[in-house]
C-alpha cells in the first residue's frame, strides 16, 4: 500500500471515521479536513493531521473543491477519499483531483458523469440487457402532444423525474392526464434551480414496489464482483430509514441472475471501485432506477453478510491492487440490519442539534456501532442529522431483529432527541417481521400518505 501513504478524507461524521479506521488497518496516514464547526469531530482528533477548510456552511467548506485540493497539496497527500454525499458523485471534482496529480478513490470521472445522469444511465442499462422501468427512454421534449402520447402509452400513474436529481428530489407523480403538462413544467423549473440541468424524463409509477439494490466492486483490471443485494424499502420521503441484507424473499436464483446482469452492465462502462445499482422490485420483476457511484451509507450490512470490508477494498483498488476474490467466492452468510440513528424528533422529524450529555452505545454478540459522537459532543445544526448507525448480524433474520431490538433498548443518548423510538416501533410491527414491505409502507403507517 505504499502508493497511498497519505490520504485526505474529504468528508465528516461517521463515514470520515469509518475511512480513517480502514486507513489505519492498512498503514495509511490520514488528513482530516473540517469546517470551523467540526474541529471536535472524533476523526479530526484521531487523524495524523487536520486542516480547517472553511466556515460551517457546506458550500464554503465540504463543497469547496479548491479548499480540499489545497489541503491535499499542503499536507503532501497522494489521494482523496470523498466518502458519501458532498462531492462524492461530482465528476468535475473527480476530474480536478486527478488533474491536480492526486489519486481519486472512486470511479473514473467519465463513469460518474455517465451514471450520474439518469437518462444516459438508463440507456446504458437497457443496452446491457438490464431491466428498466417502462418510460420515455430519454429526456422529454417541449411538445405537449408528444408528452401526452408518451404518458398514454406508459399508462397512468406516471412519475416525472429530473435527469440530474437524487436523494428523493426532483420528482413528481402524476395520476391523471390533466395534471401532466403542468407537472412537467414545474419539475423542469425545480430541476434547473436545484441541479443546473432542466432535463426531465417520464417513467411508469409503480404503486407498491420494494427498493432493492446490488453492491458491486471493480478493480482497474476489469475484474468485477457483485456482493449481493440490500433491501432499503423502509423509507420516509424517499430517504432510507432502515436497511437489511439479504433482501427477504429474494431467491438464490434471482440473486445470481441479477448479479450476472449488474456485472455485465458495470463491465460495459469499465467500472472501478465500489458502486450500487438501485432497483424497484414488484411482482417478481426488477427495474433499474439509478446507480450510486460511491460507498453507500448502508454498506455495513453487506460487509457483515459477506465478510468483505468495502472501504478497505476501495483503498486497495485505488492503490492499483487486483480484487483478491472472484464471484464464485462470494457467499452470503446470515442476515444483517442497519438502523440510522438521527438527531431528530421521532414524531415530527424536526432536527434536534445540541450537546450530547451522555452517549452509551450498545454491545453484545453481532452488534456493530458506526458513530462519530461521544459524551460531550455538540451536534451542529449545519449538516445531515444522522449521528450514527446501529448494525446487527445473526444467523437468521429473526436473530438479527432480536439483536437490533436489544441494541436499541441499550442505546442511551441524553441531551438531544433521536429517532430510536421510531426504529423500535418499526421492529415491533408484525408486517416488518414478516418481511417484504414496499417503499410506501412506513409513510402509510405514520399517516403521511
Amino acid at each position: 500500500m505504499a502508493i497511498l501513504d497519505k490520504i485526505v478524507i474529504a468528508n465528516r461524521g461517521e463515514i470520515a471515521l469509518r475511512i480513517l479506521r480502514a486507513c489505519r488497518e492498512l498503514g495509511i496516514k490520514t488528513v482530516a479536513v473540517h469546517s470551523t464547526a467540526d474541529a471536535n469531530l472524533k476523526h479530526v482528533l484521531l487523524a495524523d493531521e487536520s486542516v480547517c477548510i472553511g466556515p460551517p456552511a457546506s458550500r464554503d467548506s465540504y463543497l469547496s473543491m479548491p479548499a480540499i485540493i489545497s489541503a491535499a497539496e499542503v499536507t503532501d497527500s497522494v489521494a482523496i477519499h470523498p466518502g458519501y454525499g458532498f462531492l462524492s458523485e461530482s465528476a468535475d471534482f473527480a476530474e480536478r483531483v486527478e488533474k491536480s496529480g492526486f489519486t481519486w478513490i472512486g470511479p473514473k470521472a467519465e463513469t460518474i458523469r455517465l451514471m450520474g445522469d439518469k437518462v444516459s444511465a438508463i440507456k446504458l442499462m437497457k443496452g446491457a440487457g438490464v431491466p428498466c422501468v417502462p418510460g420515455s427512454g430519454g429526456p422529454l421534449n417541449d411538445t405537449p402532444a408528444d408528452n401526452l402520447r408518451i404518458a398514454r402509452e406508459i399508462g397512468y400513474p406516471v412519475i416525472i423525474k429530473a435527469s440530474g436529481g437524487g436523494g428523493g428530489r426532483g420528482m413528481r407523480v402524476v395520476h391523471a392526464e390533466g395534471a401532466l403538462l403542468s407537472s412537467i413544467a414545474v419539475t423542469r423549473s425545480e430541476a434547473a434551480a436545484a441541479f443546473g440541468n432542466d432535463q426531465v424524463y417520464m417513467e411508469k409509477f409503480l404503486e407498491k414496489p420494494r427498493h432493492i439494490e446490488f453492491q458491486v466492486l471493480g478493480d482497474n483490471f476489469g475484474n468485477l464482483v457483485c456482493l449481493g443485494e440490500r433491501d432499503c424499502s423502509m423509507q420516509r420521503r424517499h430517504q432510507k430509514v432502515m436497511e437489511e441484507a439479504p433482501a427477504p424473499g429474494i431467491s438464490a436464483a434471482q440473486r445470481a441472475a441479477m448479479s450476472a446482469q449488474v456485472i455485465a452492465a458495470c463491465k460495459a462502462v469499465g467500472y472501478r471501485s465500489a458502486g450500487t445499482l438501485e432497483f424497484l422490485f414488484q411482482d417478481g420483476e426488477f427495474y433499474f432506477i439509478e446507480m450510486n457511484t460511491r460507498i453507500q451509507v448502508e454498506h455495513p450490512v453487506t460487509e457483515l453478510v459477506t465478510g468483505i470490508d468495502l472501504v478497505k477494498a476501495q483503498l486497495q483498488i485505488a492503490a492499483g491492487e487486483k480484487l483478491p476474490f472472484r464471484q464464485e467466492d462470494i457467499e452470503i452468510r446470515g442476515h444483517a440490519l442497519e438502523c440510522r440513528i438521527n438527531a431528530e424528533d421521532p414524531r415530527t422529524f424536526m432536527p434536534s442539534p445540541g450537546p450530547i450529555k451522555l452517549w452509551h452505545p450498545p454491545g453484545g454478540p453481532g452488534v456493530r456501532v458506526d458513530s462519530h459522537v461521544y459524551s460531550g459532543y455538540n451536534v451542529p445544526p449545519f449538516y445531515d442529522s444522522m449521528i450514527g448507525k446501529l448494525i446487527t448480524h445473526g444467523d437468521t433474520r429473526d436473530t438479527a431483529i432480536a439483536r437490533m431490538r436489544n441494541a436499541l433498548a441499550e442505546l442511551v443518548v441524553e441531551g438531544i432527541k433521536t429517532n430510536t423510538a421510531l426504529h423500535q416501533e418499526i421492529l415491533a410491527h408484525s408486517a416488518f417481521q414478516a418481511g417484504g414491505l414496499d417503499i410506501h409502507y412506513l409513510e402509510r403507517r405514520l399517516g403521511l400518505k
